[in-house]
C-alpha cells in the first residue's frame, strides 16, 4: 500500500488561469526514492508545496498513511503533516549554530534529548564536530547536510527534497549524490525530489516522474522510463532522441534507415525513438559502403567529455549520433551509418 499518494490534484494561482498543477496523481511506496523531473514551470516544485501544505490544492486529495492531508473540506496545516522539507536555498537560521539550527525542530523535546538526538543526526551525515559552528563558516554542501540533519531529526514520515544538489559544482554533487542516497536508505526514509537534472533524477531515485504542464506524462524506474519513453517529450527530454516516421510489422518497422528492431511490437503507422547511442559511426574510407551501413555526411561535432554527439545528414534527415571522443570525424567528413541498438515506439501520432 502507498505510504503518499496524490489523487487528482489541481492547483490555479489565479481564477481562469493556467494550472501550475492540472490533475495530477501519483504514490510513493514506503521507503522509496521518488523524482519529480521536468522543465521549468512543468509544477514539480508546487507539486511539493502542496505536499508540504504551503499550498492548498484546489481539488483533489492528498493521503499520508491513511490520514488525508488535503481534500474536500479537510486540510491539515503543514506543522502537523509529519512531513519534512530541505528547500533549495536551504533556509538555515543564520543567528543560530548547527547545532541549534537541527534542535529548531526538536522543541517539543527535553532539550538535553533534542541535543542528543541533533548530535546523532549531525554525527550520521559526517557533521559531528560541527555543531557549534556557525552556518556562514560551512561549505555549501556542508550547509546542506544541515538542512538535511534538521528536517530528519523530527522523523518525518516523508522528505522532500526541492533541487537539492542545484548549488553544488559538478564533482561535490556526485559525491554527495552517492552519500545522500546511503544515508537515506539506511534510514528508510520515503523521499520526494524535485529537479531538473535528467542525470541526478536517474542516478539518485528508484523512480521517477516525468512532468509536462502540471501533469505526469510517465512514471516508471530510470531504466524503464530511458528505454522506453511513452511520448517525444519524454524521449527528448531524457537525454535526447532521434525521431523517425515508420511502418510496423511486429518486432520491425520500415524507415528510411531500413528496417529497425523495435522494443516491444509496432503495427501500421507508427512514431519511433532512436537514442543517439543506438546509432554508430565509422568513417567512410570506400567508394561503396558495405553489409548494412548507410551513407552519411558529418554536419558538425560536439566534445562532452567521455563521448561526443555528431549531427549528421542521411537518407534526407538529420540524426544525432553519441560516439566516442577519438572518433576521427569532422564537419564536411564522409561516414558510415549503422543502427546497433533498437527504436521504441511512441504514442505520439506520426503525421
Amino acid at each position: 500500500m502507498p505510504l503518499l499518494s496524490l489523487e487528482a490534484l489541481s492547483l490555479r494561482y489565479t481564477t481562469g488561469g493556467t494550472a501550475a498543477v492540472d490533475g495530477l496523481s501519483l504514490s510513493v511506496e514506503p521507503g522509496e526514492v521518488v523524482a519529480l523531473l521536468g522543465p521549468s514551470g512543468c509544477g514539480k516544485t508546487t507539486t511539493l508545496r502542496l505536499v508540504a501544505g504551503f499550498e492548498r490544492p484546489g481539488a483533489g486529495t492528498i493521503t499520508l498513511d491513511g490520514r488525508v492531508l488535503a481534500g474536500p473540506g479537510t486540510f491539515v496545516a503543514p506543522e502537523q503533516r509529519s512531513v519534512g522539507m530541505v528547500f533549495q536555498d536551504y533556509a538555515l537560521f543564520p543567528h543560530l549554530s548547527v547545532l541549534e539550527n537541527v534542535t529548531f525542530g526538536l522543541s517539543s523535546l527535553p532539550r538535553a534529548e533534542a541535543e542528543a538526538k541533533a548530535r546523532a543526526m549531525l554525527t550520521l551525515l559526517g557533521l559531528g564536530e560541527f555543531g557549534a559552528r556557525m552556518p556562514h563558516a560551512l561549505s555549501g554542501g556542508q550547509q546542506q547536510r544541515v538542512a538535511l540533519a534538521r528536517a530528519l531529526a523530527p522523523g518525518p514520515r516523508v522528505l522532500l527534497l526541492d533541487e537539492p544538489f542545484s548549488s553544488l559544482d559538478s564533482a561535490l554533487r556526485a559525491s554527495t549524490r552517492v552519500e545522500l542516497r546511503r544515508v537515506l536508505k539506511s534510514l528508510g526514509v520515503t523521499v520526494l525530489l524535485v529537479t531538473h537534472d535528467q542525470a541526478e533524477a536517474m542516478a539518485f531515485a528508484d523512480r521517477m516522474a516525468v512532468m509536462r504542464s502540471g501533469q505526469v506524462e510517465q512514471v516508471g524506474t530510470p531504466e524503464a522510463v530511458y528505454s522506453t519513453p511513452r511520448t517525444a517529450f519524454v524521449a527528448y527530454f531524457l537525454g535526447g532522441t532521434n525521431l523517425l516516421p515508420g511502418m510496423g510489422f511486429g518486432g520491425a518497422a520500415r524507415t528510411v534507415l531500413g528496417n529497425l528492431p523495435v522494443v516491444g511490437q509496432a503495427r501500421g503507422k507508427v512514431l519511433l525513438s532512436l537514442r543517439p547511442e543506438s546509432l554508430r559511426l565509422t568513417p567512410d574510407t570506400d567508394s561503396v559502403a558495405v553489409g548494412g551501413a548507410l551513407r552519411a555526411e558529418v554536419l558538425s561535432r560536439e566534445f562532452q567529455g567521455p563521448s561526443a554527439e555528431f549531427t549528421i545528414a542521411c537518407g534526407g534527415m538529420e540524426l544525432v549520433v553519441r560516439g566516442a571522443p577519438e572518433l576521427p570525424l569532422r564537419a564536411g567528413d564522409r561516414a558510415r551509418l549503422e543502427v546497433v541498438g533498437r527504436a521504441g515506439v511512441l504514442e505520439d501520432s506520426p503525421d
